[in-house]
């Protein structure tokens, strides 16, 4: 995604995706689901364009997209693109 940035600006959006990422672990924690990501994200995402373009001024729907992606794989529940179901015995 970043990697289709205009020559020059990766730096900027990754300084943006940061900003986003810092929001995110301050607003989740550590320990989240995707489905509670996926909720912030559904709630809108003013709050991250405004952080992100506080941060570097650039694209902030790239940044903040980025960043959502990024934090998702940090997810408790993540299987790399699967539902994770983890069963109890």
């Amino acid at each position: 995604m970043l990697g289709e940035a205009p020559p020059g600006e990766e730096h900027d959006l990754e300084r943006a995706v940061a900003a986003v990422l810092e929001e995110l672990r301050r607003r989740l924690g550590s320990a989240f689901l995707v489905s509670e990501l996926v909720e912030l994200y559904a709630g809108g995402t003013d709050w991250a364009d405004a952080c992100a373009q506080r941060a570097a001024g650039v694209n902030t729907t790239t940044a903040v997209d980025a960043a959502f992606h990024r934090y998702a794989r940090q997810a408790t529940d993540y299987a790399g693109g699967r539902r994770y179901v983890r069963f109890e015995h």
